[in-house]
């Protein structure tokens, strides 16, 4: 091996062709300028990455599918460990198993494992990557029959910030797997494959209701009796947005057919005294494959598809919440009020109910700590012109605050630099022995950026045991 550490891989510099499109995320609040952006092939580019940028004292910056709310997937002057070329989908459908490269998206992910008739519980984005997702968790419409996506992570393959390729599953590195499932992405080193247990799928029912704005506080009301005690084969989120949009929402998924699905959401009508009646209703059973589409914007037909590689930007402000008692009238008339101030038609607050299998795992199980919430509450902008950009995300971080008596905690996913408290708030009692094994993996901070947990000071740490390297020696394909 060279002494001199080298970049291998797709490597792209400032002045290359595709170094600006190589350089954008998906929220286009945020443009930064790397030194480099390295697009690994395998697990070998992404050890040469860690040691170059090491040896060089640069920042560095892990990305799959460039959807971190506040950009924290891109540095300037730093270097961009790009895994979104590791896309691979390998299932042994005896053992019910997955192997998935980190940088699959979702809708790949789907795809490949609906052709042998099993799947995960993941999102709804098709272009989220597989691995932000899973480290931070994974909620999705399929959690309370199935759980989170990290509850349905067996192993995964990661390079570490001394540039060893480790492995950590129940008997080998069992804490680093911990870690992995809601420790969030970034913070231990860089996962190169995930290994998971799939379930088996075939076809799924889902609904959509709306009512008129001025119903908000009794749909609500009949909404938080019911979702998050609901089948647990149904998951149920609530949209609500500005009072200008003029309708609020209700949809979900159940792993059952339309007759059942029609029976079990009857207490959101006005059949019951908390409900009132939707202005449209439409339930229907599909090919789970069509209903991933269909809640993800891309239609029913898979064979109508047209999936580009990365979501189109757009220019937004997403914060989060988690709610663990009942709103009460007051906490109801808050998050009416804010809506009816909303700046635009497309502020909105998004409510998915928990319970179900995300909530039968015990909050220290897993690095995910909300496990008994009732449901998470999303905070959103989205706005097309800079002028409505300060108003915008003024709007988010004021209703989130108002609503702060009333909630505690938020989600890693959803990451917002203006949390306060942020790693008690993303990892609750989770996080002391979060920051150990970072002091384990990482104490001098290779992986280190606005969010990163901060190591626990060193006597609070033991050595890493079993992190024998597999790796063999560097392909050098290129060397800026």
């Amino acid at each position: 091996m060279s002494s001199t550490p080298r970049l291998t891989g797709r490597v792209v510099l400032p002045g290359d062709p595709g170094y600006d499109d190589a350089r954008e995320v998906q929220n286009a609040r945020f443009s930064r300028s790397p030194r480099a952006i390295v697009f690994c092939q395998d697990a070998q580019d992404v050890v040469n990455a860690i040691r170059w940028a090491t040896a060089r004292g640069a920042e560095i910056r892990a990305r799959s599918g460039r959807h971190s709310y506040e950009g924290f997937s891109v540095v300037d002057d730093g270097l961009v460990i790009d895994v979104s070329d590791l896309r691979s989908v390998r299932v042994d459908r005896e053992r019910g198993i997955a192997v998935i490269g980190a940088g699959a998206d979702l809708i790949t992910v789907y795809d490949a494992l609906w052709q042998v008739g099993v799947t995960l519980p993941a999102g709804s984005c098709p272009t989220v990557g597989i691995a932000g997702l899973t480290l931070g968790g994974g909620f999705g419409l399929l959690s309370r029959a199935l759980g989170l996506t990290c509850d349905s992570l067996l192993a995964v393959e990661m390079v570490t910030a001394g540039g060893e390729v480790v492995r950590a599953d129940a008997d080998e590195n069992p804490e680093l797997l911990w870690a992995c499932q809601g420790g969030g992405g970034g913070n231990f080193g860089f996962v190169t494959s995930f290994t998971f247990k799939t379930h088996p799928i075939s076809d799924v029912s889902i609904f959509r209701l709306s009512w008129p704005w001025a119903d908000l506080a009794r749909v609500f009301e009949a909404w938080q009796t019911f979702a998050p005690h609901a089948d647990e084969r149904l998951t149920c989120i609530l949209k609500l947005p500005a009072a200008a949009s003029g309708e609020i929402s209700c949809m979900g998924q159940l792993l059952g057919r339309g007759e059942e699905l029609r029976r079990l959401i009857r207490p959101l009508f006005s059949s019951t005294p908390r409900a009132a009646e939707p202005s449209s209703a439409s339930i229907e059973t599909l090919p789970y494959l069509s209903a991933v589409g269909r809640l993800g914007g891309l239609g029913g037909d898979p064979e109508r598809w047209t999936v580009h590689p990365r979501q189109e930007q757009a220019s937004y402000k997403n914060t989060s919440a988690y709610a663990y008692e009942r709103f009460g009238a007051e906490a109801v008339a808050t998050l009416a009020a804010g809506l009816s101030r909303a700046p635009n038609p497309r502020c909105l607050v998004q409510l998915d109910g928990y319970g179900g299998a995300v909530g039968r795992v015990a909050p220290e199980a897993t690095a995910f700590p909300h496990r008994r919430a009732l449901w998470s509450l999303q905070y959103q902008a989205y706005w097309t012109t800079a002028a409505e950009e300060a108003e915008c995300v003024a709007w988010v971080e004021g209703l989130r605050r108002a609503m702060l008596p009333y909630v505690r905690g938020a989600y890693i996913n959803y990451i917002d630099a203006e949390v306060e408290d942020w790693i008690e708030a993303y990892y609750g009692p989770n996080a002391a022995r979060l920051a150990a094994i970072k002091a384990r993996w990482d104490p001098r901070e290779v992986f280190r950026f606005a969010r990163s947990i901060p190591p626990a000071p060193p006597e609070a740490a033991e050595a890493p045991a079993g992190c024998a390297a597999r790796g063999g020696a560097p392909d050098e394909r290129a060397a800026p």
